[in-house]
């Protein structure tokens, strides 16, 4: 695995494993696979593994800190994070981190950062001592670096890196994110700053992996060597020489196989010149053709009225996105609850705010499920779900019988 070095003279894996996306089993941590996939990381070289408080419903930490133990905790730098959000005193920031040291049985987390703060966050934790706190559980041993994930612009990213000698700061950084948040003025006026840099949502949530608009493949096809957009996108970010760590939430072994075969191929300025025009082009068709520029991280939800946002705004983007998408079909049948059962469209939503609060990327997530709700339902929607109940329900029963009978024949 190619390793960077940090600067205080870590040496860490160029990627890291994000525990924000584990693979999951009926709403919980498919506890063998993630630990599979976590474990094959460890095998070939990752060292680098992040979490937070939050993490699978709070689960993440306590899932990490029962498979690593002995010799695989001993390889590993463990990352994890303040919930910002709760703290309200000294005393919260101390029960907290005592808290995080038991779940992941450990005593010294590695790199502990404050979670998600912006300009206003940070100045509150800042009267409360977040800093005493922080320089007093590294001098015990509790926690090895200090540091913070960051959710802002790049101005309010400045002040906070001004603000303290921080070991490390971990950003959200992708080739369609160069101006927004921290950015790549922030990412080099961190580095400038002697700051370690850590890189999360290389593939923008997903959405620069997976299926690719027809109009961006065509440009990524131009290329002499033929890569799967996950490749792409994470050989961009490892390509900077600012960035020590890339974290990528693998939820699959072969996800993992891939990241890390990309990883120990992809120094810091190895990319031609040529190949840089085309993320330029690829970036122009994404900002064209994608509505909401959100990430699926799932910080604002649950919805207190069972909107699943993130899902809303996800086949939003794949209606415009892609052409010949069924992603009204799957509105319908997902969130009007005709195959699910169970409603959480848009047009339940009622203005609440929030999810707004919650939402890292800062967006006005009220108004656009608004948009959403205008765009995938339209008028009559709930005459659509109860169309599509009687409809579609009993041609799947019966689809479903026929080929439970086919097979019984078979056998």
């Amino acid at each position: 695995m190619q390793m960077r070095k940090t600067n205080n003279g870590d040496e860490l894996s160029a990627l890291g494993f994000g525990a924000m996306r584990l693979p999951t089993k009926n709403g919980m941590i498919n506890k063998e696979e993630a630990k599979k996939q976590i474990y094959y990381a460890i095998d070939h070289g990752v060292n680098f593994i992040d979490t937070a408080f939050p993490y699978h419903a709070g689960s993440s930490e306590s899932f990490l800190g029962g498979i690593l133990q002995g010799e695989y905790r001993e390889k590993v730098k463990l990352c994890t994070k303040l919930p910002s959000w709760f703290v309200n005193s000294y005393e919260d920031m101390e029960k907290y981190l005592e808290i995080q040291l038991e779940k992941l049985k450990t005593d010294c987390i590695d790199y502990y950062l404050i979670h998600s703060i912006g300009e206003g966050g940070f100045e509150k934790l800042e009267k409360l001592g977040v800093i005493k706190f922080l320089e007093t559980a590294k001098k015990q041993g509790k926690i090895g670096n200090i540091g913070f994930s960051f959710h802002d612009n790049k101005d309010a990213f400045k002040k906070i890196v001004d603000a303290y000698d921080w070991d490390v700061c971990l950003i959200q950084y992708n080739f369609l994110d160069e101006t927004n948040q921290a950015g790549t003025e922030g990412l080099k006026y961190a580095a400038a700053n002697g700051i370690t840099v850590i890189v999360m949502e290389p593939l923008k949530g997903g959405i620069l992996a997976g299926e690719v608009p027809e109009k961006a493949q065509k440009i990524w096809n131009k290329s002499n060597i033929q890569r799967t957009p996950a490749a792409w996108a994470l050989k961009w970010v490892l390509n900077h020489p600012e960035v020590t760590c890339v974290i990528s939430g693998m939820g699959e072994l072969e996800q993992v196989k891939e990241n890390i075969k990309v990883a120990n191929e992809t120094p810091a300025n190895s990319i031609p010149a040529d190949e840089m025009e085309l993320y330029k082009e690829v970036k122009e068709v994404y900002n064209e053709l994608m509505v909401v520029d959100c990430t699926g991280c799932g910080y604002c939800v649950p919805c207190p009225v069972g909107v699943d946002i993130p899902q809303c705004f996800d086949l939003y983007n794949q209606k415009y996105m892609f052409k010949g998408s069924n992603a009204t079909i799957l509105y319908l049948g997902n969130l009007g609850g005709v195959t699910s059962n169970k409603q959480a469209h848009a047009g339940l939503c009622n203005g609440c705010g929030r999810c707004a609060k919650a939402c890292p990327q800062k967006l006005d997530i009220p108004i656009l499920l608004k948009d959403v709700s205008k765009q995938m339902e339209g008028r009559g929607f709930n005459y659509k779900i109860k169309l599509g109940k009687s409809v579609i329900f009993p041609i799947f029963n019966g689809v479903l019988a026929l080929n439970t009978k086919i097979s019984k024949l078979r056998n």
